[in-house]
């Protein structure tokens, strides 16, 4: 009779005495730069320290650890690192609610975290940890900052930004969903005007928006979203003159067009309500000033309703005219609440003929509307208005009549750029990334304002400029930082007079646009890392995270590697060879999170059922990149799975050990289907780590092999099964099991005989010609029709297989009295038998 041992799979001991061991060998998951292995860099990313993982996290965490231990396995030079992003509103909000100071607070969480992890095995070399709110880290956000100051890609310049007032900051433009808050999803964002800092991001719109077609590892979602985002347009500039006005700056109107091949169409400008041009009319023209101010109110309202383009288009004529360079007409200038001055040059030449925007509102305000476009084909009807399309011809617009759209926009560019009124256009919906924040626990900004040298950098010699701590935080009058005396009083290192700290911190998406980088050579403390220690582990091999962060953080860092490219730093021009985005775990019909308050903790799914059962649940229950519905059932469900494999293993335990290093030979019918289940079951899990993770379907197919092995048991315990073939059932078994239940896995290969470290195993190897199958069953059909299955030798060429199918009974019965017209054979596959 088994014993205790055999009978019952008690998780908690067998994982806390792996736990252990892991944690006292740090060499077990350290990676070596230069090693002659092949690398393969891994990264999850890094979590906020909010206090606790939920089963999210741990989705996203398993898949990139289970990824890791196969590439261990494989003979790989792995690096999978982990740590915080630690900067952020939470932690101020936090402070405000609990009094507790915001570094307290956070390295508290991270100490919480950090334990959650371990006790969930997740393979982290944590001698490569990294926590962006310690000043070792934020030093080096600081030396990039003055980097790119110098390089003229910081600037600072009064903008309307968008501010949240519940986070009360600033947010980027990527910040701002749908008019709300990214964080806050049901707070209405106004627009304020604001001096703050900018990264020069549209310096590499381009570079940006093509590198996404080389980017083949990227989810197509994710390539998409960030195209849509980039918006390059190409077009035209054309100046128009401004007729009849002394107005100061008001001389000439430079429109953005692409589509200049329907400028003899133009029949108004249209100027953005705070275009400069409408500012200084407006100074001229007491009236005139009132209406655009409404239109400027309308369009706040608009923009902080997040849909400009839906905006009831109204306007006001100016009373002066432009003159269309191309034939000399006057056309009236307008204000028009739909043209935005960020777009483009804040001026557009109307065309309401051909454009819907431009139709309405010359339809609403009695402004003529002239057709220049023909269809191409000359006996088209007339085509109703708007004609939009771009595959015509041109009439009535003078020499250029006669011409093709396409033709045209080239001959009218040449034109413009021969007369002098105008030149070729990219322009990009890419906007800089403003970087200020308006509080407290963030990176400082390290400029100075000098009364007498305006903005000085704050030399390298003196970074980091550190965060004060223990400081009052509310919400109000602006940065935290700009009462602290001691932080903004310093003298300016050019002159050595008295000057003011910038007291603003940078947004907390700097953090995390490098700090993959920086686990390469965590502890440098001379450079933000060596380079040749990202040459060698650069480009990351397989980056895993969520699709929300697609126009965030993902593009942030392609950004961001490509000025520490400039720099001469790195070699790479892209961050991430590959691209992985996790489905959600849904729970309670929603996204689980601390705002919905329908978090699961791991912490109590382990004390129940393991680690290894919370771990596997989350990879078993959906494919990797669909949405799991969270069911505690399916975690209990993979326990007593987990059960059955404890027990087989140990109750075969020393008859495996019995035949280590013996040949396979003389083996039985059912030695040979256990051996084809097992290297079929290894070709596949093989093949979905090289491909599409169907890590649920790799569970599956264990689950599979568990039941086949089970189903023998009268001929395993008998003995009839022999020594060797039990050892390689059972330690590929283990091996198979290790990336999704490493505590198991380990605990096993010891009881197994296994030697060294499971994590340093070698993957198991597929053989083709155990796996094949000795008979297969193939579909048969009539009329396309399935008939029936009949079953044939696997090597069975198509005679032998249409042999096969006309034997079949049910085949017979359906074709009696018919003729077979055709037979198609598609080997290992069909049979389909056309009769008539």
């Amino acid at each position: 009779m088994a014993d205790d041992k055999e009978q019952r799979y008690d998780p908690a001991p067998i994982e806390a005495k792996w736990q252990s061991r892991w944690a006292a060998d740090p060499a077990l998951y350290a990676a070596e730069p230069g090693a002659e292995q092949p690398k393969y860099y891994v990264a999850e990313m890094l979590p906020y320290p909010s206090g606790a993982l939920h089963m999210g996290h741990v989705r996203n965490y398993s898949i990139g650890d289970a990824l890791a231990r196969h590439m261990w396995m494989r003979g790989y030079n792995v690096l999978h690192p982990m740590g915080w992003d630690a900067f952020g509103l939470p932690a101020e909000n936090a402070a405000l609610k609990n009094n507790t100071p915001p570094r307290e607070w956070t390295l508290h969480n991270i100490a919480s975290m950090k334990r959650q992890m371990q006790r969930l095995g997740l393979s982290y070399d944590w001698a490569t940890e990294i926590t962006t709110c310690l000043p070792e880290y934020y030093r080096w956000n600081q030396w990039f900052f003055l980097r790119m100051y110098e390089k003229g890609l910081v600037y600072r310049k009064k903008r309307k930004v968008n501010w949240c007032p519940e986070c009360a900051t600033v947010l980027a433009n990527e910040q701002v969903i749908d008019g709300r808050c990214w964080r806050h999803e049901d707070t209405q964002v106004e627009l304020r005007d604001l001096e703050q800092w900018f990264f020069r991001i549209t310096a590499y719109a381009g570079e940006l928006l093509d590198g996404l077609d080389r980017l083949e590892g990227w989810p197509e979602k994710v390539r998409t979203m960030q195209r849509n985002w980039i918006g390059r347009s190409l077009g035209t500039d054309v100046d128009f003159a401004l007729a009849g006005t002394s107005a100061p700056l008001a001389r000439t109107i430079r429109v953005f067009t692409t589509r200049v091949d329907t400028i003899f169409g133009a029949t108004s400008v249209q100027l953005a309500p705070e275009h400069p041009v409408v500012t200084a009319l407006a100074a001229e023209d007491a009236g005139l000033k009132v209406q655009v101010g409404r239109l400027i109110e309308e369009q706040k309202r608009a923009r902080e309703a997040g849909d400009v383009a839906a905006i009831e288009k109204h306007g006001v004529p100016t009373g002066h005219f432009a003159l269309n360079p191309y034939n000399g007409e006057q056309v009236p200038v307008w204000v028009a609440n739909y043209v935005l001055m960020d777009y483009g040059t804040g001026a557009i030449m109307s065309v309401p003929a051909h454009d819907e925007r431009d139709f309405e509102f010359a339809s609403k305000y009695g402004i003529p509307i002239r057709r220049v476009i023909a269809p191409a084909d000359a006996k088209a009807e007339e085509p109703e208005l708007p004609f939009t399309t771009e595959n015509g011809v041109l009439i009535d617009s003078g020499a250029f009549t006669g011409l093709s759209c396409a033709e045209a926009k080239k001959r009218l560019e040449e034109a413009a750029v021969a007369g002098g009124f105008g030149e070729a256009k990219v322009i990009f919906r890419l906007k800089d990334w403003g970087v200020s924040r308006q509080r407290y626990w963030g990176t400082p900004i390290p400029m100075i304002h000098c009364e007498r040298d305006g903005l000085i950098p704050v030399p390298d010699d003196r970074l980091p400029v550190v965060l004060p701590e223990n400081i009052e935080i509310t919400q109000q009058g602006g940065s935290p930082l700009a009462r602290i005396p001691d932080f903004v009083n310093v003298t300016c290192p050019k002159c050595g007079h008295p000057a003011k700290r910038e007291t603003d911190t940078m947004d907390t998406f700097v953090d995390s646009s490098w700090y993959f980088y920086r686990y390469t050579d965590a502890k440098n403390s001379r450079e933000p890392f060596a380079p040749a220690r990202v040459r060698y582990w650069f480009p990351i091999d397989q980056y895993i995270g969520g699709v929300e962060h697609a126009i965030l953080h993902l593009i942030y860092s392609r950004f961001w590697t490509r000025v520490m490219r400039d720099l001469g730093l790195v070699a790479n021009s892209e961050p991430a060879e590959r691209m992985f985005t996790q489905g959600m775990v849904i729970k309670d019909g929603a996204k689980m999170s601390k705002s919905k308050g329908n978090i699961v903790s791991p912490d109590d799914m382990v004390a129940r059922y393991g680690a290894d059962a919370t771990r596997m649940y989350a990879l078993f229950a959906a494919p990797p990149d669909r949405d799991l519905d969270w069911q505690e059932d399916g975690v209990a469900g993979v326990s007593r799975f987990l059960g059955r494999v404890w027990r087989l293993a140990t109750r075969y335990a020393a008859r495996a050990r019995e035949g280590r290093g013996q040949e396979v030979a003389g083996s039985t019918a059912t030695a040979t289907k256990l051996l084809r289940k097992l290297h079929q079951t290894t070709a596949k899990i093989t093949q979905d780590f090289a491909g599409r993770w169907h890590f649920n379907t790799c569970v599956a197919a264990i689950m599979e092999l568990v039941n086949e092995i089970q189903a023998a048991d009268a001929e395993l315990a008998s003995g009839r099964v022999p020594a060797a073939v039990v050892d390689q059932l059972l330690s590929t078994l283990v091996l198979l099991l290790a990336p999704f239940a490493p505590f198991l896995a380990a605990e096993l290969w010891d009881e197994l005989g296994g030697s060294g470290a499971v994590l340093r195993a070698p993957w198991p190897k597929s053989n083709p010609e155990l796996a094949r199958e000795e008979e297969i069953e193939i579909p048969v059909q009539i009329n396309g029709k399935l008939a029936t299955v009949t079953r044939v030798a696997a090597a069975a060429d198509s005679s032998q297989i249409e042999a096969a199918a006309l034997a079949e009974e049910k085949v017979r019965a359906r074709i009696a009295g018919k003729t077979i017209a055709k037979v198609i054979v598609i080997p290992g596959k069909l049979v389909n038998l056309v009769v008539r």
